[in-house]
């Protein structure tokens, strides 16, 4: 299995179109076995899930999410959880225990209108 969180400094980066890196990590038994941070070369958006579906991503943990880049996963068979927050490596430990905290509900759609940076409220930061 292969999980990505959406990575800025060691934290889980809150709006995924702006992702500019992913950290995936490789799981085996239920263990990370590797990982590694990937940059996304400038894309952005609908581009990330492709580019994360190339990485054979199965699962995806991130902050605030627009519902375009949604279907774009959903379509690539790559499950979400978004909403979560803090530390990347500790979202992924507690997702293998079967306790992430994350909200499924968590959409960000402001971007969409062209407010810029921080114009999402606390989900996109």
């Amino acid at each position: 299995m292969r999980i990505a969180v959406t990575y800025e400094n060691g934290q889980v980066f809150q709006h995924f179109g702006h992702s500019e890196q992913f950290k995936v990590y490789d799981v085996e038994d239920g263990k990370v076995v590797k990982s590694e941070v990937v940059g996304t070369d400038g894309q952005g958006h609908g581009a990330l899930a492709g580019l994360l579906k190339q990485g054979n991503v199965d699962v995806l943990i991130c902050g605030g999410i627009g519902g375009g880049a949604r279907g774009a996963l959903a379509e690539a068979g790559i499950s979400l959880f978004p909403g979560a927050q803090g530390d990347a490596d500790a979202q992924v430990e507690a997702y293998l225990a079967g306790k992430l905290d994350y909200d499924p509900d968590t959409v960000c759609s402001h971007h969409e209108h062209g407010h810029g940076e921080g114009g999402c409220g606390h989900h996109c930061g």
